[in-house]
């Protein structure tokens, strides 16, 4: 009994440490949401940014289920505009950082690092990445178009 009892309690630990490897802790999801969160573009509403020209703190109050991931928006408004037309207003590459995709990596991206190109929102990580950016924007879209969304796997 006291061996079954050590085999069950290495079996548990090996499907722990399992769980926890990298691979696991980085498993790359559709929609960018960070470790501990299942909300979209870390809970900012993504119409705002096309509506009012800037990044908007959405509510739980207007939350709906998308892709995987829980998106917030500031009004009951602009949570219809999404539900009629998501992939005009969800930000391009799932949300993660544009720049680290034309570099064929993801990277998390800053709902306060954003920029709207042909009528499409993009994340950027940090200022510093969102400088290099705009050094070629067409350019990086396109690499960041070859790399979608095999860059996940």
């Amino acid at each position: 009994m006291f061996r079954s009892l050590i085999h069950k309690g290495l079996v548990a630990v090996a499907l722990l440490l399992a769980a926890l490897s990298p691979a696991a802790a980085f498993a790359k999801d559709p929609v960018y949401t960070g470790r501990f969160s299942s909300v979209a573009v870390d809970g900012y509403d993504p119409v705002a940014y096309f509506t009012v020209g800037q990044p908007v703190k959405g509510s739980k109050e207007f939350t709906i289920e998308y892709n995987g991931a829980q998106w917030r928006f500031s009004s009951a408004e602009n949570l219809e505009a999404f539900e009629a037309a998501a992939e005009k207003y969800a930000p391009q590459y799932g949300g993660y950082c544009a720049w680290a995709v034309s570099q064929n990596y993801t990277a998390s991206g800053n709902p306060k690092n954003w920029s709207i190109v042909d009528d499409k929102l993009y994340l950027n990580y940090n200022d510093e990445i969102q400088k290099r950016w705009e050094k070629d924007i067409p350019g990086f879209i396109a690499k960041a178009n070859e790399n979608w969304p095999d860059v996940l796997n």
